[in-house]
């Protein structure tokens, strides 16, 4: 009975230690509201601080080498842009960095941080007209590191180049359906737009970079979400019935299909003779020294070892250019004739005796054309030599 008594006491307790709603604890009349958008970015207006900065503020960020001679031509571009929010902003070549800090003329305490992304935007190779648009209420930036992602460089460089697609095909459309600017520089890439679109396009990038999925597919979900957010009716309902799921599969060949292969049988492992067993340790293999005993060699002076180790080395070398020298005079053996037929000589015999006859015939022609060059006679030499007998023109007589 007393531990129930203990339960009740305990929960009786707990009932008193609720707090209540105090007097800022009540519903707002604007907390209902459906025409209120919380999402909506009010535009500054430097009448809410009338009185300025009460200290300075500055942000430094190094840039590139190669960054040095834009950055110097579009300097004062960027210096015009800060100064109508009263920042100021300083170039030094020296060190390689850009400074920005706040003056007594600033009036919007979050500009500083704007004009920070914008000099982080500059050294990440974004181009200056670009950059100074973050420095809009609206805009808002990202650079999302992607060097140690993948640690292989030609992996990296291959995942790289499909967030890029082909004539940076990919990378039209991510902007297009998030609506950011997309630069991939090295291993970052640097994008700016809504918070919105900047959420998706990290995870894009992400994805891509893990291997977890391509880009195309994250393209096709986003376009199908933008066109159900366009329907009202689905504005409280899931969209995963609509949505496309990808996963990865394994390409399996048709068995059928598939070629035999001939089958190597692997080699068994020879099986280990058992040795006759014998109490006593088998003999120790021969030492160097021990075989040098045995030839004589070891009591010999070192001069007469190096003329045998000379000997030997001439040895190898004449027996192996002997070996190179045939393999040399083989290629040059002609191969054996193939034995002609009774048929193919009588055929031979046949050709060589028209081909006399048609030097005769030649030689003959030849000669007569010779004399009627001397006759002064026109012949045509081709068709003589072809048998055609030069045809004479009669002259045509008109008789009145």
């Amino acid at each position: 009975m007393s531990s129930m008594e203990e339960v009740e006491h305990e929960e009786q307790n707990l009932e008193q230690r609720v707090r209540k709603k105090g007097k800022h604890d009540k519903d707002k009349p604007w907390d209902d509201d459906p025409n209120l958008d919380r999402w909506k970015i009010e535009k500054f207006d430097p009448e809410w601080n009338p009185t300025g900065m009460l200290e300075v503020s500055s942000f430094a960020t190094l840039f590139p080498k190669y960054r040095e001679k834009y950055l110097q031509d579009c300097w004062p571009r960027v210096k015009s842009a800060l100064k109508e929010y009263g920042v100021s902003g300083e170039l030094d070549l020296v060190e390689g960095s850009m400074t920005v800090s706040t003056t007594r003329k600033t009036r919007d305490p979050y500009i500083i941080v704007k004009a920070r992304d914008l000099i982080k935007l500059l050294s990440r190779s974004v181009p200056a007209p670009q950059a100074i648009r973050i420095l809009e209420d609206e805009m808002q930036c990202d650079i999302i590191k992607i060097g140690g992602l993948v640690h292989n460089k030609d992996r990296f460089a291959k995942r790289r180049q499909r967030l890029i697609g082909p004539n940076s095909s990919t990378l039209k459309a991510l902007e297009i359906l998030t609506n950011c600017y997309i630069l991939v520089q090295g291993g970052t890439v640097a994008a700016m737009g809504p918070y919105k679109g900047l959420k998706q396009l990290r995870k894009i990038v992400e994805d891509c970079l893990r291997n977890i999925m391509h880009p195309v597919y994250h393209i096709k979900i986003l376009m199908v979400r933008n066109e159900l957010a366009k329907d009202p009716a689905l504005a409280t309902e899931s969209w995963d019935r609509f949505l496309p799921k990808f996963k990865k599969r394994t390409v399996k060949e048709d068995p059928k299909s598939k070629k035999k292969e001939p089958k190597i049988k692997k080699e068994e492992p020879k099986s280990k003779k058992k040795k006759p067993y014998s109490a006593f340790p088998p003999e120790p293999q021969p030492s160097k020294v021990d075989l040098q005993l045995l030839s004589g060699e070891y009591h010999l002076s070192e001069q007469k070892k190096a003329e045998k180790k000379q000997r030997e080395k001439q040895e190898q070398q004449t027996k192996k250019s002997m070996d190179n020298k045939l393999k040399r005079d083989a290629s040059h053996v002609p191969p054996e004739e193939p034995v002609m037929n009774n048929n193919n000589s009588n055929q031979s015999e046949g050709g060589k005796e028209d081909l006399t006859e048609l030097t005769k015939s030649l030689k003959s022609k030849t000669e007569e054309l010779k004399k009627r060059k001397k006759t002064q006679e026109k012949v045509n030499a081709e068709d003589y030599i072809a048998g055609d007998k030069p045809s004479k023109k009669k002259s045509k007589v008109t008789r009145d």
